[in-house]
């Protein structure tokens, strides 16, 4: 072969592997977003598009604790039933997993059919055609979750765009309970009768549920953030009188503040926040049940803090139901002893642990002088630096200043101990982002 003949021969074969490059680019990107068949009834299906070759990193996009059984689901669960949950997505990415829980169940949760998809507007159970994808579980439609577990999904290709709403639907034909769930979701979702897992319009979910069933974390691949902080605490974390379906948590103001800061140039770490708040919640004492309803920040604190996808950072916001329902006189020091345990499960992790004072209650129902003082000493060692590696002062930020007792009145929603969305804001805005950065301190 001459000299001549070999160039000619290299960039024949050169143009063959471009042009196959090209077939196999267009190949892949025809599939984004287009359908894969059809469903026996002619709705459209985007089946589990192959993941994604492309880089990002796993994260939080939201997520809830499953804090207990639902009363009257006992018997038969939800079967029959098509369950949607609308969850809104703190950070975006090109693919997506669920994880869903059957923790108190008493029998086998069936899941024959589950989609996820996007939500065509806000606070609608109406999905974004193009996005409808059907979820499996190692690779099949259907999958049984015993008594007590939980499943994730396989990836599935879908692009979840930032501070959207996203639908994840579930089907069940057979009788299982209890139901685990999340009553105060402060977000409405939506219930069908029979499988409507796959519709696109709302028209079949004719009933509205204040409460979150089986869902417990969406995960993203995220090219926006490199890491979650997940925000452990009790109804005030959990956001229960914060405005519904608006999405006014302080843990959702504080995610924008974040997002806002790093868009802005700030340095500061590009993290997710993801909400495991449980009303009542408290560090010592688990609720009634086998297993037990409501289950304290130590016995759930691997499940809902450790176990969180990609996590950095954990903010602390518990104690003050150890104080209001405990029936005798909390011990303030097995409190912070407890917050300590806390923080050294994380240190173990190389976790950064921020923690929040206790905010007053002043006016509350279960106010007397004594709780007041149990509230005081735990605070006292919390901003001493006994505790945390970080503190976020709450109770300084919305406290009345004439009686620190109390709540400032327009932080206050009204009972004296929860705040109203514009305390929500405040403490977000209380927090110092510069926080967020570093690891765990080695000792306290």
């Amino acid at each position: 072969m001459t000299k001549r003949h070999g160039y000619v021969l290299l960039s024949a074969l050169v143009a063959l592997v471009v042009a196959l490059s090209a077939a196999i680019y267009v190949g892949v990107a025809a599939d984004e977003g287009t359908s894969s068949g059809t469903v026996a009834d002619g709705r459209p299906h985007h089946g589990t598009a192959v993941a994604p070759a492309s880089t990002g990193t796993w994260v939080g996009a939201w997520s809830t604790s499953p804090a207990g059984a639902e009363p009257g689901t006992e018997t038969n669960g939800m079967a029959g039933r098509s369950v949607r949950n609308v969850v809104h997505a703190g950070t975006g990415g090109t693919s997506a997993r669920v994880t869903l829980s059957n923790l108190y169940g008493q029998s086998p949760l069936t899941i024959t059919h589950a989609t996820i998809a996007v939500a065509a507007d806000e606070n609608t159970a109406a999905a974004t055609a193009e996005t409808m994808r059907r979820l499996t579980f190692g690779g099949s439609t259907t999958v049984v979750i015993p008594a007590g577990g939980q499943t994730v999904s396989d990836t599935v290709r879908v692009t979840i765009p930032l501070g959207t709403d996203v639908l994840v639907t579930t089907y069940s034909p057979t009788p299982s309970g209890p139901v685990t769930y999340h009553p105060h979701a402060q977000q409405v979702s939506y219930i069908a009768a029979g499988d409507h897992t796959e519709d696109t319009t709302a028209a079949g979910y004719t009933e509205q549920t204040p409460y979150w069933r089986y869902l417990t974390a969406l995960d993203v691949l995220s090219n926006e953030s490199d890491g979650t902080v997940v925000a452990l605490g009790d109804s005030i974390t959990d956001g229960i009188t914060s405005t519904v379906g608006a999405n006014r948590r302080w843990t959702d103001v504080l995610a924008e503040r974040l997002r806002t800061a790093v868009e802005g140039g700030a340095d500061l770490p590009r993290y997710s926040v993801v909400n495991q708040g449980i009303s009542g919640n408290q560090v010592l004492a688990d609720g009634l049940g086998r297993p037990a309803d409501n289950q304290s920040g130590l016995g759930r604190f691997g499940r809902d803090v450790l176990s969180r996808t990609n996590v950095k950072v954990v903010v602390i916001d518990l104690g003050v139901n150890d104080i209001l329902r405990n029936p005798r006189l909390a011990d303030p020091a097995k409190v912070t002893a407890g917050l300590r345990t806390l923080v050294r499960q994380a240190h173990a992790r190389g976790l950064r642990v921020v923690g929040a004072t206790l905010m007053p209650f002043g006016g509350h129902r279960g106010y007397t002088p004594a709780r007041e003082a149990v509230r005081e000493q735990i605070n006292a060692e919390i901003r001493a630096g006994r505790v945390y590696d970080a503190v976020v002062d709450f109770d300084k930020a919305l406290r009345d200043p004439y009686d620190p007792r109390r709540l400032r009145s327009d932080y206050d929603s009204g009972d004296h101990l929860h705040p109203s969305d514009l305390g929500f804001q405040k403490m977000a805005e209380t927090f110092d982002l510069r926080e967020l950065k570093g690891a765990g301190q080695a000792e306290l």
